[in-house]
């Protein structure tokens, strides 16, 4: 599998991932090797601490703004310390990564930076000494040309050298960097696919991430607008240049004359180039958005995507959004626009626009003409090299600050990537916490003691005191109207959410003393919003329940059959081979991607997608060291034969040859005559579990269980 195929796989289906405990194949770190991965929750990590501290800005109010993700952070005296702190800690990391691949290659790398940083300077020289000789020869009226060959010979074959030293520098620093990207890129993928949902619901922990993105995707100097984490060789190589040039300048300098007109010189440089930075702008005018256009923009383009996406259109018909989506896209268009106008026609930039520069650049010219009246020692090489000096003192020292600017800011965004690699599942128990899961034969067994759970967004409780035993072996139906919380409670059996209150035993052990992939080796599941892979062939969508047997077309064929699958796979045009399509055909782009117009894709129906979904289930339900299955609605959209054939092929899967019960099973259904083939029933209303039993249990008792039965016969 390819990069994009991993990216994909994480960022859209991240609970089918850690259900199916398959982590480990795509390089994500887990329990065995938690030794490479610090345990330390943002919160306490002081990188986090200094980071979260440069996103944060006074207000007009006498508060403080907290930066978007991605903004740009003001040049103070606070986010210079905060700055320097994290370059202390994190540069050693960075240099790491450099030399950890290539120790000898990334030293030729930054010493190859620095000589090729002299070259202009011993260029300079080289060209004044030929301008030098042909005004000697001019005037003197002697046309000797042997010095001045072995001038021009000489500038040919310092050319020669540069262009190979050039070629051999760029291609052994392709190699470096490219080396380096990948240990970045690698690291950040590895970091993404360790976590879990309920970490990535914090927003701060959301932001970190998005800024560690950014990181990685720029390390190499490519791939996310002009900042690189390599700014910093590249600071030192202007330095080195700078000095060449002041060097040279101090060999032209002789007198208080010549160290007057060297000061006039770098004036009428200089001036045109920092009058842009005089304005009369907001307060975040170094930053690349402010937080109200960043809202505003987010805001603008959330209206166009509810307006123009077909998955929305019925919602915004029935609900009665179209004045409330142009209303809102009016106002944050309107904000955007002001503030783009703003920035603008602030300051003096009209000033610098009409012309003035012009002037200012013209006056470079006088401290040569009064060299030339002042000086009948003053040669044509020597001016030259002179004024190409300063003028290459001034652009290297605006390149200076201008790179300067931009690794500013590359040095918050290494402190969101160090910061990040400490972040810790919130899901996963601490090492000296982790138990082993203890297996009892006949499957799993599961106690629910005050279980409780409230969604992040959302101030009613999903779930509240829920409670219910399950023996090892035992089969259990989950049934209630819709919204009443049985797919939340799935998810926290799965351990894909977090509880909030109460306690859930596992073999008679708290869940969250278990090691979250050793629970997943152990569970399999059919989610009620299944994942359709997209631009997967069948054989991937069916294997991706258990990777290590993706390759194995009989594992893979044996799983469709057991979900009654086999006509799709005649039906496609290249078997197991063909490409799925699912509707709408979302795919995640990343730069430099291409959408794909292979005409070998091939859609699923619904059905035929929950079968899909079912197989892969099963692929992994049928490994012995599987010993939970949970279903959520996995047949909602089969029919009533179909849906028996699935329930008797569970029934099958979960018992041993010889008849024995060998792993227990969850289902969650609205059919209650499915339900009936449950050891026990669990009736949920308004987020908690009212009746629990079995099927004959709750008739006799006649309750909600009894109401909702007969109204379903």
């Amino acid at each position: 599998m390819n990069l994009p195929f991993l990216r994909r796989l994480y960022m859209r289906h991240r609970s089918l991932l850690a259900c199916f405990g398959y982590l480990e194949d795509l390089g994500v770190a887990t329990h065995s090797d938690a030794e490479k991965v610090p345990i330390l929750a943002p919160m306490h990590d002081e990188i986090y601490d200094i980071w979260a501290a440069s996103r944060t800005l006074p207000n007009s109010n006498g508060g403080q703004t907290t930066l978007v993700a991605g903004a740009r952070r003001p040049v103070t005296v606070h986010n210079i310390q905060l700055a320097w702190r994290i370059l202390q800690r994190c540069t050693p990391e960075l240099f790491q990564c450099l030399f950890e691949t290539y120790p000898a290659r990334t030293t030729v790398m930054l010493a190859f930076n620095v000589l090729r940083s002299l070259f202009p300077a011993f260029r300079g020289y080289s060209q004044a000494m030929i301008l030098d000789e042909i005004q000697v020869l001019i005037s003197s009226g002697v046309f000797t040309w042997s010095r001045l060959g072995r001038l021009v010979g000489q500038e040919v074959l310092r050319r020669v050298c540069e262009s190979m030293l050039d070629h051999i520098a760029v291609s052994n620093e392709t190699l470096v960097l490219g080396s380096a990207r990948f240990h970045v890129e690698r690291q950040q993928l590895e970091q993404r696919v360790r976590l879990d949902g309920p970490s990535l619901a914090d927003p701060a922990t959301r932001d970190l991430l998005q800024e560690s993105d950014i990181f990685a995707r720029s390390f190499g100097g490519g791939g996310f607008g002009l900042i690189s984490p390599l700014d910093f060789i590249q600071l030192l190589a202007l330095l080195a240049e700078i000095g060449s040039h002041i060097l040279v300048l101090h060999s032209l300098t002789h007198n208080a004359t010549h160290l007057g007109l060297l000061v006039l010189s770098i004036i009428s440089v200089l001036f045109p180039l920092i009058l842009p930075w005089f304005s009369f702008g907001p307060a975040y005018s170094d930053m690349m958005y402010t937080p109200q256009e960043s809202y505003a923009d987010r805001r603008r383009e959330q209206m166009r995507n509810l307006a123009y996406a077909d998955v929305h259109r019925p919602e915004v018909s029935l609900f009665g959004l179209k004045n409330w989506i142009l209303s809102t896209w009016e106002t944050s268009w309107k904000v955007s626009f002001a503030s783009e106008s703003t920035r603008a026609s602030s300051g003096f930039s009209s000033l610098y626009g009409n012309g003035f520069a012009d002037v200012m650049l013209s006056l470079q010219n006088i401290p040569f003409i009064l060299v030339l009246q002042s000086s009948s020692s003053a040669t044509l090489g020597s001016l030259t090299l002179y004024r190409s000096s300063v003028q290459a003192v001034v652009l290297s020292a605006r390149s200076f600050i201008s790179v300067g600017s931009s690794a500013f800011q590359v040095i918050f965004l290494l402190g969101a990537f160090s910061a990040s690699k400490k972040i810790h599942p919130k899901l996963q128990p601490r090492d000296d916490e982790v138990v082993d899961i203890k297996r009892i034969p006949a499957g799993m067994k599961i106690e629910a003691r005050g279980i409780s759970y409230t969604y992040p967004d959302s101030s009613i409780p999903a779930l509240h005191n829920v409670n219910f035993s399950l023996m090892a072996g035992e089969t259990l139906a989950i049934v209630g109207y819709n919204g009443s919380g049985k797919s939340t409670l799935a998810k926290i059996l799965l351990r894909v959410l977090d509880f909030d209150g109460g306690q859930l035993l596992v073999n008679g052990t708290d869940i969250r003393k278990y090691s979250v992939p050793d629970f997943h080796s152990r569970v399999s599941a059919v989610f009620q919003g299944f994942s359709k892979y997209n631009n997967y062939t069948l054989q991937e969508n069916v294997g991706l329940g258990a990777v290590d047997l993706m390759g194995n077309q009989a594992a893979v064929k044996r799983a469709l059959h057991l979900a009654e699958a086999d006509g799709i796979v005649k039906k496609l045009p290249h078997g197991l081979q063909t490409m799925l399509e699912g509707p709408g055909f979302e795919m995640l782009n990343y730069p430099g991607s291409m959408a794909s117009a292979d005409s070998s894709h091939h859609g699923l129906s619904g059905g035929e997608w929950q079968r899909v979904a079912i197989a892969r289930s099963f692929i992994k339900a049928v490994q012995p060291q599987v010993d939970l299955l949970v279903f959520d609605e996995p047949t909602s959209s089969l029919d009533a034969q179909a849906q028996s054939q699935i329930f008797n092929t569970i029934e099958r899967i979960s018992c041993s040859e010889h008849g024995e019960r060998i792993k227990s099973v969850i289902f969650i259904t609205h059919r209650l005559s499915t339900a009936r083939r449950a050891d026990k029933i669990a009736m949920m209303d308004r987020g908690t579990i009212c009746e629990f039993g079995s099927h004959e249990e709750l008739l006799r008792k006649g309750g909600k269980y009894a109401t909702l039965y007969q109204q379903s016969v």
